[in-house]
C-alpha cells in the first residue's frame, strides 16, 4: 500500500497581492489514501524484503497505486522512484494486533518516512517544503501481511508536472541540496488559469515558492484567517527577493481541506522568479 504527501496535488490559491509602497490587501494538493486492497481468497506468497537502496521505474499512476506495482531497475538505468529506508512494521499495540491498513499502522510509517527525508536527500524541512521532492511509503497488502510480511518500505520521488514523475539522479542522497533543479516554481502566476507547478529546472517558469508559513490550530481555516496568518511573512520574503523594496509582487496559497486533514498545516507563498 502506498499513500503520497498531500502537495503531490495541486493545491487551490488563496490569495494575490502586489505592493506599490502601500498597504497591500488580499484578493481572493495529499489526496485521501487509497482503499486498502480486498482479502483474496487466493493464497498469497509474503514477498521478499525490499531492498535498501533499489532503484524504480514508475508512473504517476502507479505510484499511487494501493498496491506495489512498476519495474526495479539498476539505478544506472532511468528511475523515477529510489528506495531510502526499509523497516520492519510494528503490528501491535496494547497487545493488540493491528492490521497492516489500520490508521495506527499507516500513520507511523508516514510520520517515519517523511521525517527521515530530508536527511536523506539532504534538505531542511522548509527547503523540502519548497521543493517536488516527497517521500512516499509502501507496505504489504492485506494479504500478503497475513502471509507474514512484515516491512515498510520509503521511496523518494519528484514530481515534473501535474500527473508525471521527474527522472531522479542516479543516487537520490544529497540530490535536493546539490541541485536546483527540484525546487517548486510555477509556469505562471499562481492565480492564474495556466498555472502548473513545475521543477524549477524545467523549462522557463516565472515564480517560485519563496516560503511556506505554519497555520496552527486543528480546525481547517478559513481564507481570512490563512491570509492574516501569511500576509506578513509572504510579503517579506517577496520584498527580500525583489529588485525594488516598494514594488513587488507576491501571492499566498493556502492547503486545500483534503491536504489539510492529511497533515498539510502549512500554506506557501509565491513571488515571481
Amino acid at each position: 500500500m502506498l499513500r503520497l504527501l498531500a502537495v503531490l496535488v495541486p493545491a487551490l490559491l488563496l490569495a494575490g497581492c502586489t505592493d506599490d509602497g502601500s498597504s497591500p490587501s488580499p484578493s481572493s494538493s495529499p489526496s485521501s489514501p487509497p482503499p486498502a486492497s480486498s482479502p483474496s481468497p487466493t493464497a498469497v506468497v509474503s514477498p521478499e524484503r525490499p531492498e535498501k537502496s533499489g532503484c524504480h521505474r514508475l508512473s504517476y499512476d502507479e505510484a499511487i497505486a494501493p498496491v506495489v506495482v512498476g519495474t526495479d531497475v539498476p539505478c544506472r538505468q532511468r528511475h523515477t522512484s529510489q528506495t531510502f529506508e526499509v523497516g520492519r512494521l510494528d503490528l501491535v499495540s496494547d497487545g493488540h494486533l493491528l492490521a497492516v491498513d489500520s490508521p495506527d499502522v499507516q500513520d507511523r510509517v508516514a510520520r517515519r518516512c517523511t521525517s527521515r527525508l530530508g536527511r536523506h536527500v539532504g534538505g531542511t524541512a522548509e527547503e523540502v517544503r519548497l521543493s517536488m521532492v516527497q517521500a512516499v511509503w509502501f507496505t504489504p497488502s492485506v494479504e500478503e501481511a497475513a502471509s507474514g510480511a512484515d516491512w515498510y518500505r520509503c521511496d523518494v520521488v519528484a514530481l515534473a508536472g501535474e500527473g508525471e514523475l521527474l527522472a531522479l539522479p542516479r543516487s537520490s542522497r544529497g540530490m535536493l541540496a546539490s541541485s536546483d533543479r527540484f525546487a517548486m516554481c510555477g509556469t505562471a502566476a499562481p492565480r492564474a488559469a495556466s498555472f502548473e507547478r513545475v521543477p524549477c529546472g524545467v523549462g522557463d517558469p516565472s515564480w517560485r515558492a519563496v516560503a511556506t508559513v505554519d497555520l496552527p490550530g486543528s480546525a481547517y481555516p478559513t481564507a481570512a484567517q490563512a491570509g492574516s496568518r501569511m500576509e506578513s511573512a509572504c510579503r517579506a520574503a517577496a520584498r527580500s527577493r525583489a529588485d525594488d523594496p516598494l514594488d513587488f509582487t507576491w501571492s499566498e496559497e493556502r492547503p486545500t481541506r483534503a491536504q489539510w486533514n492529511a497533515g498539510q498545516r502549512y500554506g506557501i507563498c509565491w513571488a515571481p522568479d
